[in-house]
């Protein structure tokens, strides 16, 4: 069992920064991928973006790309997302999720699915104001 718990959260206003942190506890050695969703009042939920266990593979949202970094603690237990240049629209609930191995999809995308990950946080509010 993995257990997950994002903070970090918090209200920002525009061109401000964030950093996020997502502590992983629990029978860890099955995740292979771990990544950051986020959803805005009204929106459904979007991938922001997502690393390999051993962090030689990072994916991005476009939105994401140039303003928001994925990265790793050492002892892989946590994971961060900084953000940077925030926009009103990235207002949303962030969660953080955990993929358990298997076979990767092909593609570029598929990191993006929620139904490829199998553990997930309670979220934490990011809230940027202009």
């Amino acid at each position: 069992q993995v257990s997950l718990a994002e903070s970090g959260g918090g209200s920002v206003e525009t061109g401000g920064s964030l950093r996020l942190s997502c502590a992983i506890t629990g029978y860890t050695y099955d995740r292979n991928y771990m990544a950051w969703f986020r959803q805005g009042p009204g929106k459904e939920r979007e991938g922001v973006a997502a690393i390999s266990r051993i962090g030689d593979i990072t994916y991005y949202s476009d939105f994401a790309k140039g303003r928001f970094t994925i990265s790793q603690a050492q002892d892989k237990n946590t994971v961060y997302l900084q953000m940077d240049d925030l926009k009103p629209e990235d207002t949303a609930m962030y969660y953080c999720a955990a993929r358990t191995f298997g076979s990767v999809p092909g593609g570029n995308a598929w990191w993006s699915a929620g139904n490829e990950y199998k553990y997930w946080g309670q979220g934490t509010q990011v809230t940027v104001s202009s």
